[in-house]
């Protein structure tokens, strides 16, 4: 999983460089979907010049090989997947998708490593450092410690949750007339990250209500 979100980056930047050029040479802009579809006849409908077009070319080609090469690592990777109970466990959560159950499976390993829902938060980056080791506080705001790869999980989990989940807007929305939307966004993950635990230790299916009570 962590190679195929290497190679997902390497395109985001190929799809970044065909943005800029796109700006640079004609003002307007393209959608990332759009610039996705994009073959070499499409390029040559853009008012660009001889060498950014050679430029944009290249980089779809490389876009292009990386497509197929991160569609391969998902097909391989759910084969696998969908034989855990954990990850058919973790579709039913909230904002996560099949890469993000997938991502979440994996990092995690096996669940029971983890003693406590707590320690699960921990290892996922959604508390404090003040909260680890018998409250004593290790470093500043635990960002350090754990796993950065479930760290993102959850918060893009988070993001997915409250545009989509009005439960969780509703929570999201309580905390941001409190604090910063950066920390309402790392309450949600946290909340998150606990029903997480308790989908894949317990094997139950993720219940809203519960979580976000």
């Amino acid at each position: 999983m962590r190679k195929r979100n290497q190679l997902v980056g390497q395109r985001s930047r190929q799809i970044l460089s065909i943005e800029n050029v796109l700006s640079r040479d004609t003002g307007g802009r393209a959608s990332v979907n759009e610039i996705k579809r994009w073959q070499e006849k499409e390029v040559d409908q853009l008012a660009l010049t001889e060498s950014s077009r050679l430029a944009v070319k290249s980089n779809l080609a490389v876009m292009h090989c990386l497509n197929e090469q991160i569609e391969r690592l998902e097909a391989e990777i759910l084969k696998k997947a969908k034989l855990r109970p954990d990850y058919q466990g973790l579709l039913t959560v909230s904002g996560v998708g099949k890469v993000l159950a997938l991502t979440i499976a994996l990092e995690t390993g096996e669940v029971s490593r983890f003693a406590t829902v707590g320690d699960f938060s921990s290892y996922c980056r959604c508390v404090g450092s003040e909260h680890l080791s018998n409250g004593k506080k290790k470093g500043s705001g635990n960002a350090k410690n754990g796993n950065k790869y479930l760290a993102w999980a959850l918060v893009e989990a988070a993001n997915f949750a409250v545009r989509y989940e009005p439960v969780v807007k509703r929570f999201y929305q309580r905390k941001c007339a409190r604090t910063m939307p950066v920390v309402a966004i790392k309450a949600v993950a946290h909340k998150l990250a606990r029903a997480c635990y308790h989908v894949m230790r317990d094997r139950v299916p993720f219940d809203v209500q519960r979580a976000f009570a």
